[in-house]
């Protein structure tokens, strides 16, 4: 494996190439564990030396700033700067949006600077330069459909990246009647994952759950933590759960690689 913590990469003398902001998702919930898992596999399958901050990462401080504390926010961030900075971290990869979001455009008003990318983006850089090879022949069974997460598609512009990959991997990819520009959002977003549902509504997350059903995958594609919990719950609402896998892109191409 080429992943250590920045500590012990500094101790080594050593640099490595990015850091992988690991996040709170993947920190504390199982599922999301598992996307970290076939993430750091993909690095290792590209020869990427990679490093985690461990016990000296904190929350990027989003779900403070979007309930509206601000001063949490800016406690959590300049905590983070300052441990970033003290490691001379140039380059960073999320596998969650909101992580990835923050850390590009907000940190840099408090000083942090770095060059961010969600992990749709790296992958593909990794796939562009050769460095991860995917096999050219062969095709995975049932459609697939990819769930465009809220910020890392209207909130950043990243479209095709995911897309990219999962043509890539050679998935039959279908697209919901909202996406992209248009995407109904899982639910999640804006610390609402932490709140419940107003009584008589019906759930956001059911209503794009049922929409991505309607499509009949064998698969929903994600590519944020959030997302992955909206519409699993929305998948086990509709009794779905044993013919439709919601799935990560680096679970898909984990999948693929036979990771």
């Amino acid at each position: 494996m080429a992943g250590k913590t920045l500590a012990a990469w500094s101790a080594s003398g050593e640099k490595p190439e990015i850091l992988y902001w690991v996040g709170c998702a993947a920190s504390y919930d199982d599922r999301a564990q598992k996307v970290a898992r076939a993430f750091v596999k993909l690095l290792d399958a590209a020869g990427v030396k990679w490093g985690i901050l461990g016990t000296e990462e904190t929350c990027t401080g989003d779900p403070a700033k979007r309930a509206g504390n601000d001063f949490l926010f800016q406690m959590l961030a300049l905590q983070n700067i300052q441990t970033l900075k003290s490691y001379e971290v140039q380059e960073i990869v999320a596998t969650c949006p909101h992580c990835f979001n923050t850390l590009k455009n907000e940190y840099p008003q408090l000083g942090g600077s770095f060059r961010v990318w969600h992990h749709s983006q790296y992958i593909l850089h990794l796939l562009q330069t050769e460095r991860l090879k995917l096999p050219q022949n062969g095709a995975m069974d049932g459609i697939t459909v990819f769930h465009d997460p809220c910020y890392l598609g209207r909130g950043n512009g990243e479209y095709d990246a995911p897309r990219f990959i999962l043509r890539r991997a050679g998935v039959q990819l279908r697209e919901p009647e909202r996406h992209r520009d248009f995407a109904l959002c899982c639910g999640a977003g804006g610390a609402q994952m932490f709140k419940e549902p107003e009584p008589g509504h019906k759930d956001i997350n059911i209503e794009r759950t049922e929409e991505l059903l309607r499509l009949s995958p064998a698969r929903i594609a994600v590519g944020c933590p959030f997302c992955m919990t909206m519409l699993t719950d929305g998948v086990k609402h509709a009794g779905k759960q044993a013919e439709v896998r919601v799935l990560d892109l680096v679970e898909i191409l984990a999948e693929r690689l036979g990771l």
